[in-house]
């Protein structure tokens, strides 16, 4: 009887760890978004937040905060649960640990599609289609490129795939910038390598935040499918599982989750890759619980970095450049700590 009952228990304790990080990453994400209001070039101090929230503050203090830092910040928790999210559905349905939306090529996909909208004078909603297009196409290219190749160890050469087409896309990137207008053209194009949030609007916001939700509905449903397929292809198939059709729903909402994050902030890389990664050694592979636990942890993570590159120089800093610098020697003591097999 100890024994029949030991998996519901292990289930059980599993969730309650899972539910305990979720509510640890919710209450680090609301004293971050407090310490994000209240620092800056323009210091806002306690006080002045609660005056905001009476209605009793100066009219230039509830600029700074409804205006300016507000939409930032929200920009910077969408961005990061988007990256974060998407990664952990792309090493899932990979069933690779080193897969990423900037492993794989999605970003430099959706960048290449971005700039394309940039350089034709599109507007932001033909921009992100652009830009979700060319994710989507990066993604078929690296699989279709992978499955060209039937010997040979299946992580490699899903990772040598996606730094082929990332390549590829990277140079497409290169040539749009070389042949883009330098006053009115290259600024903007410039802002999506680098990746910013300095512009955020409410308006932005407005169309991000819809896209993420929407894009994180097809993952939450398909939890449990996206758990039985890691046990393989023939063994999901097998349990009545259809295949085709979970991998390409799972991998178009992650795709449409990346294509939006950098239509809004650019390229940013090493979310996708680390945060998942960190999810997994807290609660596991399972996709139930290493999803919302990944979004929570991305969100803090991408409003800390967007915090410091705003508030360490007087110039602010790109938020590519901080997540790369922040992001590869995690991931390095990540992988030294891990101790399971991806399974």
């Amino acid at each position: 009887m100890t024994h029949a009952l030991s998996p519901g228990r292990s289930r059980g304790a599993g969730d309650a760890r899972a539910l305990a990080a979720c509510i640890a990453a919710a209450a680090a994400i609301a004293v971050l978004v407090l310490l994000a209001l209240s620092v800056g070039r323009y210091p806002v101090p306690p006080g002045a937040l609660v005056a905001v929230l009476t209605g009793s503050a100066p009219a230039e203090i509830v600029t700074v905060v409804w205006q300016i830092r507000l939409p930032r910040i929200a920009g910077a928790l969408a961005v990061g649960a988007a990256l974060a999210a998407a990664g952990a559905a792309y090493q899932a349905m990979f069933r690779n640990p080193l897969v990423a939306p900037d492993i794989l090529g999605v970003s430099s996909g959706a960048g290449l599609g971005a700039v394309l909208g940039i350089v034709a004078g599109a507007g932001i909603w033909e921009i992100q289609l652009a830009s979700f297009a060319g994710g989507l196409c990066a993604v078929g290219l690296v699989y279709i490129a992978a499955a060209a190749v039937p010997r040979g160890d299946p992580t490699l050469v899903l990772v040598l795939a996606g730094v082929v087409v990332g390549a590829l896309f990277h140079a497409g990137i290169a040539l749009a910038t070389a042949l883009a207008d330098p006053y009115t053209e290259l600024p903007a194009i410039t802002f999506w390598l680098l990746g910013s949030l300095a512009g955020a609007t409410r308006a932005d916001m407005a169309r991000l935040l819809p896209l993420v939700l929407v894009a994180l509905v097809p993952l939450v449903l398909l939890r449990w499918r996206i758990n039985v397929m890691s046990l393989g292809d023939e063994e999901a198939s097998a349990l009545g599982v259809p295949v085709a059709k979970v991998r390409m729903a799972a991998i178009a909402a992650a795709t449409l989750m990346t294509a939006a994050a950098v239509a809004s902030a650019g390229v940013v890389g090493w979310v996708g890759l680390v945060v998942p990664h960190a999810a997994r050694l807290i609660v596991g592979p399972g996709f139930g619980r290493l999803l919302p636990l990944a979004a929570l942890l991305g969100a803090g993570y991408m409003l800390a970095i967007d915090t410091l590159a705003r508030s360490l120089v007087a110039t602010e800093l790109p938020l590519g450049v901080l997540t790369a610098v922040v992001g590869a020697p995690v991931f390095l003591l990540l992988l030294a700590r891990a101790r399971r097999v991806w399974s």
